[in-house]
């Protein structure tokens, strides 16, 4: 979520003006050739993870599908700052906590995705708007 709003708010900044508005529309305004260095990199750690979670599906005893008995799903052993528990109650704890803190996030990720598609601004915009329509701005006030 925080992805979201600061793309919206560094995109003028970052690209000089050329990408901007909301969100869900910039990927599209990105340069080809960056559009396709970014491809590449995330196909590379798509790749990665599969090489170091999957069984190869083919040679003696291959099963197509099937986790490495060493893989846990997510773990590619990424933690530089040393963060993840080696207690597996603490493990199972911080596990919950991690997958709550995603699902409100895709959530709220949807309600930002779902107002820029039906009004195409951004959401610092919008918050202008309803501040000055609650605020009682001049431009807005309903004449009796």
């Amino acid at each position: 979520a925080v992805g979201y709003l600061a793309g919206e708010a560094g995109s003028p900044v970052v690209w000089s003006g050329e990408i901007g508005g909301p969100a869900n529309e910039q990927l599209a305004q990105i340069p080809g050739p960056l559009f396709g260095i970014l491809t590449l990199f995330i196909g590379s750690c798509e790749a990665f993870r599969a090489v170091k979670g999957w069984k190869e599906p083919y040679g003696d005893g291959a099963e197509l599908w099937a986790l490495r008995d060493s893989y846990y799903p997510g773990d590619v052993g990424f933690d530089p700052l040393g963060l993840k528990p080696t207690d597996p109650a603490e493990f199972a704890t911080m596990q919950t906590k991690e997958l709550q803190n995603g699902r409100l996030a895709m959530l709220g990720v949807a309600g930002m995705c779902a107002q820029e598609l039906v009004n195409h601004k951004t959401i610092a915009e919008t918050l202008d708007f309803y501040q000055k329509y609650y605020g009682g701005a001049e431009e807005y006030i309903q004449p009796y």
